[in-house]
């Protein structure tokens, strides 16, 4: 089933400490939201990317698109002042006879294809579903610098992006979420809030949202690892 794609790269990423939105870092070469797009540029079954941005870098990001000629994003945005109203005032711009929509970070650059289309078959069936992996550390409550409480992590799934909607039902959660004010953890959390079923498709611990300073070295490994495999597989062909 073919899909369209919010994209909020209005972040500024304090915690990255680098002195630009993390959006623009560069990894291997290339910034690291052109890394992003390039997945869903060469999906065949995403239909359009609406990109949400801060109104600052608005014609950065028009620039941008228009250097890497991106042909599948339909319209740059501005977003607000959190992440959950950039994403709606993205979802707006969806045209209104898409079936489904996902949402993904820009700084979440490693998502495959072969995961998208799990995700997509998946929310096609159930109307809600969001990539996450089971929790590997042990996980504790702390309070005042003391464990209160260890928790059984057997049921904890850390929770990734893309997340996937039929485009009504994200739209219903949203809309409602605006009028009364709330803020949720995700997007997932909103459609929760309006009673739906979020289904969970198994991620991959590599699909990691670059966050911190150390997270770009992680990812040059991903990308360096990746591009070895590439090679691997052309020498074995020839």
């Amino acid at each position: 089933m073919n899909y369209w794609t919010v994209i909020p790269a209005a972040g500024q990423g304090k915690r990255m400490n680098a002195g630009i939105s993390k959006q623009w870092i560069e990894l291997l070469g290339k910034p690291v939201l052109a890394h992003t797009l390039d997945v869903f540029e060469k999906d065949p079954l995403c239909e359009g990317v609406i990109l949400v941005g801060s109104k600052q870098e608005l014609k950065q990001m028009q620039q941008f698109v228009q250097t890497f000629q991106y042909t599948k994003v339909h319209q740059i945005v501005p977003g607000g002042k959190e992440r959950q109203q950039s994403v709606y005032e993205g979802l707006k711009k969806v045209t209104k006879d898409a079936d489904l929509v996902l949402i993904h970070d820009a700084a979440r650059p490693f998502i495959t294809h072969d995961s998208i289309q799990q995700l997509v078959a998946r929310a096609a069936d159930s109307g809600s579903a969001v990539l996450a992996v089971p929790v590997k550390d042990t996980v504790k409550k702390v309070v005042q610098d003391h464990v209160e409480e260890t928790i059984d992590r057997s049921s904890l799934w850390a929770v990734q992006t893309p997340q996937a909607f039929r485009l009504s039902i994200v739209m219903k959660a949203h809309e409602k979420a605006d009028k009364e004010g709330y803020v949720g953890t995700d997007d997932a959390s909103l459609v929760e809030r309006i009673g739906e079923t979020v289904a969970i498709v198994m991620g991959d611990y590599h699909n990691i949202k670059l966050t911190t300073s150390d997270d770009l070295l992680f990812g040059q490994a991903i990308l360096l690892d990746r591009q070895g495999e590439k090679h691997n597989a052309h020498r074995t062909r020839f």
